[in-house]
């Protein structure tokens, strides 16, 4: 026992580790063995702060890496008043031959890779092969892990757009397009919502809203939303009717995300059944349901 040591990651020495590429492949992978069910993934565990933020507990086993974690995770939108990230995180790994904690490493850089990676996946299987114009709606931290992502998969993108109620935030975001892949896009910062969707092929929404966003008049047949910002109960960014409008509503666990995504809301109403989404992008990506069909389909992961 004595000579066994857990190994201690600051997030600063994680984030050198992988790059998106490898990231996404791992992250698929990962979707794939759930719907498989080789993965024990029980539902997230939620401690809510007066209104000021959440925590959140996440288990989880594979046995194929033969390994076993929990990741415990905030959020706290007003932080960056404070000039905290909003969404910090650590991860305990555990040995499950002894328990052992193998390692406590930072994950506030994973979870943003690891979420950018989920959107990155579901444009692959359910975004049109030759989607040029995506709108970004926020544009902060996730934002910018969603971009990553989606660069990774969308090699026909030829227009960016962004909008976020913070007018610096924008700029931020057009301005890290710009230096990293000058004349790769047209890059719009836009004045509103509406203007960002107006003809999108993807729509990515990155924000902490409890109202949709989002409006169903505004959106084109053909579009695949990633829904990111819904990631708690009462959080919703699209209108409800573009859920009803939808040919597929896919997610990464049904059970989690009928309490906190995007449908979260919407089901709690009575304005959409659990019975009208589709299915997991882990069944997707391990071939046991069809991804994007037809380049019509409105498609919501």
């Amino acid at each position: 026992m004595s000579s066994m040591k857990t190994l201690v990651l600051p997030d600063s020495e994680v984030r050198d580790l992988a790059s998106m590429r490898e990231v996404i492949e791992v992250v698929e992978n990962a979707f794939r063995e759930k719907a498989l069910g080789k993965v024990q993934m029980p539902s997230k565990v939620y401690l809510f702060y007066n209104g000021v933020g959440d925590l959140r507990i996440m288990p989880c086993y594979m046995e194929s890496l033969k390994i076993s974690s929990v990741k415990i995770v905030n959020s706290h939108p007003r932080n960056r008043e404070r000039g905290f990230p909003t969404v910090m995180a650590i991860i305990l790994l555990v040995d499950p031959e002894t328990g052992f904690p193998k390692s406590i490493m930072g994950a506030t850089w994973i979870t943003g890779m690891r979420t950018g990676a989920a959107g990155a996946i579901a444009a692959k299987y359910l975004a049109k092969k030759d989607s040029r114009i995506a709108a970004f709606i926020g544009a902060g931290t996730q934002a910018k892990m969603q971009l990553r992502g989606l660069l990774e998969v969308a090699n026909k993108l030829r227009e960016i757009r962004v909008f976020d109620i913070r007018p610096e935030a924008g700029k931020s975001f057009t301005r890290l397009l710009e230096e990293n892949y000058p004349g790769r896009f047209s890059v719009i910062q836009a004045g509103s919502v509406k203007d960002a969707v107006k003809d999108a092929d993807i729509i990515i929404t990155t924000t902490p809203s409890r109202k949709p966003i989002v409006l169903d008049e505004w959106i084109s047949d053909g579009v695949h939303f990633n829904c990111i910002g819904a990631d708690a109960p009462g959080k919703q960014e699209l209108d409800p009717k573009i859920l009803k409008r939808a040919s597929k509503i896919v997610v990464d666990d049904l059970e989690q995300a009928i309490h906190a995504g995007e449908v979260n809301v919407p089901i709690s109403r009575g304005i959409l059944k659990k019975s009208e989404i589709y299915g997991e992008l882990g069944e997707i990506v391990a071939g046991l349901k069809n991804g994007r069909e037809s380049d019509d389909e409105i498609t919501v992961f």
